[in-house]
C-alpha cells in the first residue's frame, strides 16, 4: 500500500518521522529505533517497507537533545565515531524518558491501536528496553548490541537483569557472523531471558549474517536475508496468524 510521511516533534525536542499507510483508518503502532547513524535514508526505507505492511511507524532520533540533534550521519569513519559518541553521552535514564515520550505519542494517535516495537543494533537494545513499558504488546530486536554486557549508553545498562519486566511477546534476530554478538554473548543473552521465564522467545540466528546486514548501503547487506526478516517481523507482530 501507499504511505505518506510527516515530521513531527515529540515532547517539544525529539524530532520524529511519522510514515503510515494513505486512507482512512487504524493500525498498530510501530517505534523504530535506528542505529547510531539516526535518521539516514537507509533506515526510512526500511521503515517505509513496515509502513506498507499496515503499520503507523514513529521513527525518532535517538540522540534529540545535544549537538546530533537534527543530524543523520553519514555511514563513515566519522558518522560511526560520532554516533558512538552520541551514546557514550547519554544516560540510560535519558533513552528510557524519550522512549515514554514517543510511545505516549504513539498510544495518543487516533490512527493507532496497538504498540509494538523494533530495532537495529543500538536501536535493537532500546527497543528491547522499550519492551518493559506494559503497553507493548511484541518486540523484535534486530542484532542488539550491549545486552550481554549493558553497553548502551554513558553507564551500564540493566536491561538483560530486567528480563522479566518484559510481557509481551519477543523475537531476537542475529547474524552468525556478527562480531559485536558472537555466539557466546548470544548464549548468555538466551539463557538470561529464559532464566527470567521469557522461555518462549523466538530466536533466529541467520547464517552468514554479519551486523547491520539490514543496511542496505554497503558490502554488508544482505537482501535475501534482510527480505525475511522483514518478512518475519511483520509476520510476528501480526501473531503468525
Amino acid at each position: 500500500m501507499k504511505v505518506r510521511e510527516d515530521d513531527v516533534t515529540v515532547a517539544g525536542e525529539i524530532r520524529t518521522r511519522v510514515i503510515r499507510p494513505v486512507g482512512d483508518g487504524a493500525w498498530p503502532g510501530l517505534l523504530l529505533y535506528t542505529d547510531i547513524f539516526q535518521l539516514t535514508e537507509s533506515t526510512l526505507r526500511t521503515a517505509r517497507r513496515f509502513a506498507a505492511s499496515g503499520f503507523v511507524v514513529a521513527v525518532p532520533e535517538i540522540y534529540p537533545h545535544g549537538e546530533l540533534a537534527g543530524v543523520a550521519l553519514e555511514f563513515d569513519d566519522a558518522g560511526k565515531a560520532a554516533g558512538l559518541a552520541g551514546a557514550a553521552a547519554t544516560p540510560t535514564a535519558m533513552f528510557d524518558a524519550d522512549r515514554a515520550a514517543v510511545l505516549d505519542h504513539l498510544a495518543a494517535r487516533d490512527d493507532v491501536t496497538s504498540l509494538f516495537v523494533t530495532g537495529f543494533c543500538i536501536g535493537g537494545h532500546l527497543a528491547f528496553r522499550a519492551a518493559f513499558d506494559p503497553r507493548v504488546a511484541a518486540t523484535v530486536c534486530f542484532y542488539p548490541t550491549g545486552l550481554q554486557n549493558g553497553a548502551l549508553g554513558a553507564d551500564v545498562a540493566d536491561s538483560l537483569s530486567r528480563s522479566a519486566d518484559i510481557t509481551g511477546r519477543l523475537m531476537v534476530v542475529f547474524g552468525s557472523r556478527d562480531p559485536h554478538v558472537p555466539a557466546d554473548a548470544r548464549l548468555q543473552i538466551v539463557s538470561a531471558l529464559y532464566a527470567a521465564g521469557l522461555d518462549d522467545v523466538e530466536l533466529h540466528i541467520y547464517r552468514g549474517g554479519e551486523h547491520a546486514f539490514m543496511r542496505d548501503i554497503g558490502a554488508r547487506h544482505d537482501p535475501a536475508l534482510t527480505d525475511l526478516a522483514i518478512n518475519e517481523a511483520v509476520s510476528f507482530f501480526a501473531g503468525r496468524s
